[in-house]
C-alpha cells in the first residue's frame, strides 16, 4: 500500500524543489551576505529554510480554505498558478532572474538589510506565489486520488523533504557556487526551468479543463 504512494510523493517533492529553485537562491545568498563566511551563511540558511517550511505548512492547511472564502475554486488557482509558473519557467530557461519572485526594488532593499534570511530570501525569493499555488494544487490533486488525510500527509512529507534540500543547498552555497561557477549555475537553472514549465503546462491544462468541464 505504501509503495503506491511513492510515485506521487516523488512527483510532489520534485515539483516543490524545482519551483523553490534553491540553486538560484544559493547564488543570491552568497551575494547578499557580507562577508559570505560559514558563520554568516549557516544561520541565514537555517532561518530562510524555517521560514519556507512554516509558510508552506500554513499554505497547505489554510490555503484552499482561504481561497474558497473569496469564492475562488481550485481550477482558477490552477490557471493563475500555471501562468505564474510559466513566467518563472521562461525566465529560468533564459537564465534570468524572475520578476514573479522578487523585484529590483526588493533586491536593492535586501542589500541594505543586515538580515536577509526571512525577507527577501525566505519570502518571496524562495517562497513566492508560484509555491503557494503549487502546494494548493498538489494537495487538491492528491486528495482527489487518495483522500484528504493521505493528501495532507503526502504533501507535508514533500514539504519536509524539499525544505531539507533547500537547507543543505543554502548551507553549502559557497561550495556550490565555486564548484558550478556562473555557467554551471545558469545550466542548472535552465534545466529546472524546463521542469517548472512542464508543471505549469499541466496546471494550465487541468485548470482550463476543470473550468470548462
Amino acid at each position: 500500500m505504501i509503495t503506491s504512494y511513492l510515485p506521487i510523493l516523488l512527483h510532489d517533492t520534485i515539483a516543490l524543489i524545482t519551483i523553490l529553485n534553491p540553486i538560484a537562491a544559493a547564488g543570491l545568498l552568497v551575494t547578499m551576505v557580507s562577508p559570505p563566511t560559514p558563520a554568516e551563511i549557516y544561520p541565514a540558511a537555517w532561518r530562510a529554510t524555517l521560514t519556507v517550511f512554516v509558510a508552506s505548512l500554513v499554505t497547505l492547511f489554510t490555503g484552499e480554505f482561504l481561497f474558497k472564502l473569496f469564492g475562488i475554486n481550485v481550477y482558477s488557482i490552477k490557471v493563475i498558478g500555471g501562468v505564474i509558473l510559466m513566467m518563472i519557467a521562461i525566465n529560468m530557461a533564459y537564465g534570468q532572474p524572475s520578476k514573479a519572485r522578487h523585484t529590483k526594488e526588493e533586491q536593492e532593499e535586501a542589500e541594505e538589510k543586515e538580515d536577509i534570511s526571512i525577507v527577501p530570501l525566505g519570502i518571496p525569493i524562495l517562497f513566492g506565489p508560484g509555491v503557494i499555488a503549487t502546494i494548493v494544487v498538489l494537495n487538491h490533486n492528491d486528495s482527489a486520488q487518495f483522500g484528504l488525510t493521505v493528501s495532507y500527509t503526502l504533501v507535508t512529507i514533500s514539504v519536509l523533504l524539499s525544505t531539507i534540500v533547500v537547507y543543505f543547498t543554502l548551507r553549502y552555497s559557497g561550495i556550490i557556487n565555486r564548484a558550478l561557477g556562473v555557467t554551471g549555475m545558469k545550466i542548472m537553472t535552465r534545466i529546472m526551468g524546463l521542469v517548472v514549465g512542464a508543471i505549469a503546462a499541466q496546471f494550465l491544462i487541468g485548470g482550463i479543463k476543470g473550468l470548462w468541464g
